[in-house]
């Protein structure tokens, strides 16, 4: 089954994709590299990286639109209600609307389900803030950040990238 080796795949990325440290300082370095590689591929993408508390990186490339930063806030809070990938979401939940269950009791104009909320997670630490991309697919929206997380903390990305999409 595809959906469930991705599932593996994205648990293990969550597990390998952590930072020793993580302040204003690493925001803005990663926020800037995803920031470079989508000015270098055309990519019309927003970048929003934030702790729980405050924004701490921004960016909007040419291309991207206004639905994209309200895209990512609902992908935001949804890492911070579930402290994991939303893509990983996406796939264990399986629901074509995008939303949660009703069971869930969470609001559509707040939560959704769409690849490319990825958690910022700090070792000894855990989940402390959140990176969200909006613009691409969803595959690609989570692809964006795991590339930027594996070349920040040093780690081979071909073990963590998720394959591409068959047609």
């Amino acid at each position: 089954m595809a959906a469930a080796d991705d599932i593996a795949l994205i648990q293990k990325q969550e597990e390998t994709l952590v930072f020793p440290a993580f302040d204003e300082a690493v925001a803005f370095k990663v926020g800037s590299a995803i920031r470079d590689r989508a000015l270098a591929g055309n990519l019309p993408i927003i970048v929003d990286i934030r702790l729980w508390d405050r924004p701490l990186f921004y960016a909007a490339m040419p291309g991207s639109n206004a639905s994209n930063p309200d895209w990512a806030r609902r992908k935001i809070n949804v890492v911070r209600r579930y402290l994991r990938s939303t893509y990983r979401l996406v796939l264990e939940q399986q629901r074509p609307d995008r939303t949660f269950k009703v069971g869930e009791g969470l609001d559509i104009s707040d939560y959704v389900l769409a690849g490319g909320g990825f958690p910022v997670t700090v070792k000894g630490a855990g989940v402390i803030g959140v990176i969200a991309v909006s613009g691409l697919p969803e595959r690609e929206d989570h692809g964006v950040v795991v590339d930027a997380l594996c070349d920040h903390l040093g780690i081979d990305r071909r073990g963590l990238a998720l394959a591409a999409e068959a047609e």
